[in-house]
């Protein structure tokens, strides 16, 4: 396993070629890296789904420690790609994969999104379906990169991502959880989307179903909550004209924070 932490990579690279690899990207406070518990066994499912060859987590540790210790608040990115090789896109036997650590600031204007919450659209892009890569955070995101293309069209913080069957399925940067008669519950993501590290922590600590879940549905919620690594829970302030209970929202942000639903 090579550790690269340059602002660069071979051209042969299958990452670069193919989009052959995943990775994962978490909050760093005080030099500790959060959820990285998480972010390690998200990098390991990607590893296993995708067949890759063994990858030497401890050392991945080291690594990603020694980059962080002097981050006071920051972001630490982790690419990992099978490395070079192998003719068209069939993979040589022997593939050494390759890691790439990037640091970077915390967004500045994700305090603001915290304190006054999302207003979102609905994206005219649609997820394709591809169960074999449902869920992974793989290094194939150019459905992402026309959704933020399409979502800079709106006035809007984020656009809500439906799938193919018109079923919503996430924004553009982090799963969804909807609350209900204090019941919580969150979309499947069988076909299409990304599973976050966030979502798992909070799957953890409340019961949070999987339903398919409709455009209409959002609107009869009584609160939506976006979460990633770097936002943490944030209550949704609009759809478009549709204004959420505010208060009743931080009451249930509360609440799954801390693990009483």
């Amino acid at each position: 396993m090579e550790i690269i932490q340059a602002d660069s990579i071979s051209t042969l690279d299958r990452g670069l070629l193919y989009g052959d690899g995943f990775f994962t990207t978490a909050q760093v406070k005080s030099g500790e890296i959060l959820l990285w518990q998480l972010h390690k066994e998200r990098l390991k499912h990607c590893q296993q789904r995708l067949y890759f060859p063994s990858i030497d987590w401890l050392h991945l540790d080291a690594i990603c420690n020694e980059a962080s210790q002097h981050i006071t608040h920051g972001v630490l990115k982790v690419m990992i790609t099978r490395g070079s090789g192998g003719r068209g896109y069939l993979p040589p036997n022997d593939a050494v994969p390759s890691v790439v650590i990037q640091t970077s600031d915390y967004p500045k204007n994700y305090s603001d999104l915290q304190n006054r919450g999302l207003r979102l659209q609905f994206s005219s892009i649609k997820l394709g379906h591809q169960p074999l890569l449902a869920g992974l955070k793989t290094l194939n995101r150019l459905e992402q990169v026309l959704i933020k293309h399409d979502a800079a069209e709106y006035d809007c913080d984020d656009v809500l991502v439906c799938d193919i069957h018109e079923q919503v399925i996430e924004t553009s940067i982090g799963n969804i959880i909807g609350v209900k008669d204090g019941k919580a519950f969150t979309p499947k993501l069988d076909n299409c989307g990304i599973e976050g590290v966030y979502l798992r922590h909070l799957s953890a600590l409340n019961k949070i179903e999987r339903i398919s879940l409709t455009q209409k549905a959002l609107t009869k919620l009584d609160a939506l909550f976006v979460c990633n690594s770097l936002l943490g829970l944030v209550f949704v302030d609009s759809i478009g004209a549709y204004q959420f209970d505010l208060s009743l929202a931080k009451q249930l942000k509360t609440q799954l924070e801390s693990g009483k639903l």
